[in-house]
């Protein structure tokens, strides 16, 4: 039978309590208990005020009878006050090692059982013109910590990305390949598959901005600068904002993108087997970046395969009556009644959109998963897309909608500012993950010049901790910030080992762990029976025990972020009873024997928190 914890205890207590005393019927887990503030006497505060009002009576009245039947009726609640609506209960030290007791013996605390539902996350979602880059990293961060947090919360997990390899963008690597290739390779190159075909896409870009620049002198430039130039518009800027429409109209390195796209779409032996070899290239190059990451796809889904679906969908319901014709073919959704727009769902000629598209995409998961809750991990620069998406979805009648959830979440910048594929001047993934890494190693290397304990390791060893402490500055950094605001991201700052940073809290579990080295090397006595707590130890002890609290908290908001400022501050309590508290030199041997096994849980859950952001912790630092 699992043992209750202290607020568990508390709950069942006053629930009884208020039926008991009042009738009142109040359901155990619906009873808020917080940590007492530190400028009132108490561990525990119950609120009172969602009582007042149903049982018509003061919070002091309600307040006094329930305390007296705590204090009778549990041997852990000592004493209480009552301070405004909140009743502030203190509890004995049996009780605090009583929690200590349940953290020791449950392996999986903070872990629900199996719920028999199942949560898919689709994130990442590149384009197969160009490696993964910043913005990537922090969605492909973010997506993966929410598959981790629902899996602690007992669901199968499904973890999907849809991956765009066909339209305009994927042809002109293409393009630039077949035309300065000179038949090459990657591997020949020294270049993992992405950079390599990104570098295509980035001489394209060249390639047209030349033709254009060129373009510019000529009569037919003009012409156009004439006819089309609004009055007072100098040429220079006319032309800044003119060239997506000279790449439709005049560029001849355009039509014959065009041209390559047309063919592929008609399934062209020459075209299609290019484009199958330089998305191969890219394939290798994106798997390595993802297992560098720690992540792995149960699917991954082709916009090649998925374009297409969902036409059939919109048009059985345009014959339900659900949408619209307009008189040149297209198909509409109208949202109007509930203050959207009219939205396009097919063209024309009868070809898809990416909503027609994503509500395919959509039907099949449902059929191939049958998953409850559908979260897709988006920028928020595509927020009103899936307000349509779901709301089409709903009126369609799809059995999954309500399960529907968009994790929108704001850009990330370095200091320098921000970036531009077409330009060459985006991070690559890769660049960053290795210039963290090198941080961590150089900040890690001068700390070591005084106590030289990383010097003595093996350099696979040393190795592989710069490793793990580069991805947690990475990691912790990109997600510690609430999903939906944007941020800059400061390789430099991110191994700082004083910041709110990985590193940070990765230094506290590697503390304790060189602590619990040197404690087994003695005879500890286990007996703590008679000790009595300090009062940063049982701080230690309630953050500890709102652990769950925490990862439930996570996953109805899809919020990685409080999962990671919930291991900041545990780590930071550690630290400050470390500086306190001597554990090595404990003033009795049942001091030392309760600080051992309470340092032992709080590694246990600092690894475990940490762990649902993806990132590992060093033995050693």
């Amino acid at each position: 039978m699992k043992m209750k914890g202290i607020t568990e205890e508390l709950q069942s207590l006053v629930s009884a309590g208020l039926k008991s005393i009042f009738a009142e019927e109040a359901e155990a887990q619906s009873i808020v208990i917080n940590q007492t503030k530190k400028e009132f006497e108490g561990d525990y505060t119950i609120v009172l005020f969602p009582f007042v009002k149903r049982l018509k009576k003061s919070p002091k009245d309600i307040g006094d009878e329930l305390l007296n039947y705590l204090k009778e009726n549990s041997s852990h609640v000592t004493g209480g006050s009552l301070v405004s609506g909140f009743l502030n209960v203190s509890v004995s030290d049996q009780a605090w090692k009583d929690q200590l007791a349940i953290l020791t013996a449950d392996e999986s605390f903070g872990e629900s059982p199996d719920n028999g539902k199942t949560f898919m996350v689709e994130f990442s979602s590149p384009n197969t013109n160009k490696p993964l880059h910043l913005g990537h990293i922090r969605n492909i961060l973010l997506g993966h910590a929410c598959a981790n947090i629902y899996k602690a919360m007992g669901y199968k997990v499904v973890i999907t990305q849809i991956i765009n390899d066909r339209g305009i963008a994927v042809c002109k690597s293409m393009y630039a390949w077949e035309k300065f290739g000179n038949n090459s390779n990657p591997s020949e190159e020294g270049k993992k598959g992405d950079h390599y075909v990104g570098d295509f896409y980035v001489k394209y870009n060249q390639i047209l901005a030349e033709e254009y620049t060129q373009w510019q002198s000529t009569d037919e430039a003009k012409s156009v600068y004439n006819e089309k130039a609004k009055e007072g518009v100098a040429e220079a800027d006319f032309f800044k904002t003119y060239k997506n429409q000279y790449f439709n109209d005049f560029s001849k390195v355009g039509a014959e993108t065009k041209d390559m796209l047309l063919k592929w779409e008609a399934g062209d032996e020459e075209t299609v087997a290019l484009w199958k070899k330089l998305n191969d290239w890219v394939y290798e190059g994106f798997d390595e970046t993802y297992e560098n990451l720690g992540v792995a796809f149960t699917k991954n889904y082709y916009e090649s395969d998925t374009y297409l679906l969902g036409r059939a969908s919109v048009e059985e319901h345009l014959e339900k009556g659900l949408f619209f014709k307009k008189p040149d073919g297209s198909i509409w959704v109208d949202l109007e009644d509930i203050g959207m727009d009219q939205k396009i769902l097919l063209r024309a000629d009868g070809t898809s959109l990416y909503m027609t598209q994503d509500i395919g995409t959509a039907n099949i998961r449902y059929e191939e998963f049958k998953a409850d809750k559908m979260v897709y991990v988006v920028g928020n620069e595509q927020d009103y897309h899936f307000k349509v998406l779901f709301e089409v979805l709903k009126r369609m009648g799809a059995p999954y909608a309500d399960g529907l959830y968009h994790l929108s979440y704001g850009m990330v910048e370095l200091p320098t500012g921000k970036m531009k594929s077409r330009e060459g001047k985006v991070v690559d993934a890769d660049d960053l993950v290795q210039e963290v890494i090198a941080e961590a190693e150089a900040s890690a290397k001068e700390s070591d010049r005084e106590s030289g304990r990383l010097g003595v390791l093996p350099e696979e060893e040393q190795k592989e901790i710069f490793r793990r402490v580069g991805l947690g500055a990475l990691k912790y950094q990109m997600i510690r910030v609430n999903p939906r605001k944007g941020m800059v991201f400061d390789p430099k700052d991110s191994v700082d080992m004083h910041g709110v940073t990985g590193p940070y809290i990765q230094n506290g579990f590697v503390r304790i762990q060189s602590i619990l080295r040197r404690l087994n090397e003695d005879q500890i006595a286990e007996d703590f029976a008679d000790y009595i707590l300090f009062d940063d130890e049982k701080e230690l002890l309630i953050a500890m025990s709102n652990y769950p609290n925490v990862v439930k908290e996570a996953a109805d908001n899809y919020d990685p972020s409080l999962i990671a400022n919930y291991s900041y501050n545990l780590a930071k309590t550690f630290h400050r009873f470390y500086n306190e508290r001597s554990i090595l030199k404990a003033e009795s041997d049942s001091a030392k024997a309760f600080r051992k096994q309470l340092i032992t849980e709080v590694a246990k859950i600092l690894e475990k928190s940490m762990g649902l952001l993806g990132i590992e912790m060093p033995e050693r630092m």
